[in-house]
């Protein structure tokens, strides 16, 4: 039973670390003066976002976070003694 914390301990660093640089290299959000305008920032771009490399990083994101919840609830029921 040891191996599995371990193990599940690095796939979890593992995946943290991709979390940080898949994050790192979305833009920024910001709204910036489109936000104060009211323009709207529809494009092509922008309505095939989904797409885009911005589209598939933000759906790596939202994957490497569900991992990461997964197996934090995981480790915690395994030392808990429940598991």
């Amino acid at each position: 039973m040891d191996w599995l914390r371990i193990t599940i301990n690095v796939v979890l660093m593992i995946c943290a670390v991709v979390l940080i640089a898949v994050v790192l290299m979305q833009d920024a959000k910001g709204g910036g003066m489109t936000a104060i305008t009211g323009q709207t920032g529809e494009s092509f771009f922008g309505k095939n976002k989904s797409k885009s490399l911005q589209g598939r990083l933000q759906r790596l994101t939202q994957i490497f976070m569900a991992v990461i919840a997964v197996l934090s609830i995981v480790l915690a029921i395994m030392s808990k003694g429940i598991a």
